[in-house]
């Protein structure tokens, strides 16, 4: 099934749109997990108000890349930060380390400019850790783009914007420079999604089958386009 707009009348007053993000979380990490190799996993966290990302956790070492993505539309030299210093607590007896994130953008993520600079900067806290990331954008209701906010905050000139888009980014550091390699792909309610690469930190890539996810979820939820 094509892009449907959620978030306005006629769909939006015949379904919940949080509802249908909440289920399309759990069938992408259901579909990562089906990929990734042992001593990984990925889970939903759903926070309505905060957030709404699948994130794929390592246990172990890394492995080698088992799926080919595409080249990346573009790779830019990035500001990547400069040291940290801060306190961590952790369990002694141990923990998952986050090695990748996609995020399903809500519409209180492009709200007020503090929730834009919250969502920003997180995804730039994950960049600049060399964690791998997906930002999906198919809030029709709210115009902000979060992609160029981003790119801005990573001192690179951000791209003509998109009301609605997905979003791929590897950091990685090329001959000693930090380098982010960038697949941005504009969404158009209607049209098909593309397949995304999820680059791991440690270098494992997997794809992110954002059509394949969104069929199943329209399907379990009997949701069908509104008609015309």
């Amino acid at each position: 099934m094509s892009l449907l707009d959620h978030f306005r009348p006629p769909l939006s007053e015949r379904r919940h749109w949080h509802a249908f993000h909440n289920s399309w979380a759990t069938y992408l990490s259901s579909q990562l997990n089906a990929r990734l190799p042992e001593g990984y996993f990925a889970e939903a966290n759903v926070q309505f108000g905060i957030e709404i990302d699948v994130a794929a956790f390592a246990d172990g070492p890394p492995v080698g890349p088992g799926w080919v993505p595409p080249a990346p539309r573009e790779s830019v030299p990035v500001t990547m930060g400069g040291p940290v210093v801060e306190i961590g607590i952790f369990s002694r007896s141990g923990g998952p380390t986050l090695a990748g994130a996609v995020e399903l953008v809500s519409p209180a993520n492009k709200d007020r400019p503090a929730s834009r600079e919250a969502f920003v900067s997180k995804c730039a806290a994950y960049l600049q850790a060399g964690i791998g990331l997906v930002i999906v954008d198919v809030v029709t209701e709210r115009t902000a783009d979060l992609h160029g906010e981003l790119m801005a905050r990573l001192g690179t000139t951000p791209p003509p914007g998109a009301s609605l888009y997905a979003t791929a980014y590897r950091p990685v550091d090329r001959d000693g420079a930090a380098t982010l390699d960038v697949w941005h792909e504009a969404l158009t309610v209607g049209r098909p999604m593309p397949t995304l690469p999820l680059w791991l930190r440690g270098g494992l890539c997997l794809p992110v089958e954002l059509q394949a996810t969104y069929d199943r979820t329209c399907s379990e939820q009997r949701l069908t386009p509104p008609a015309a």
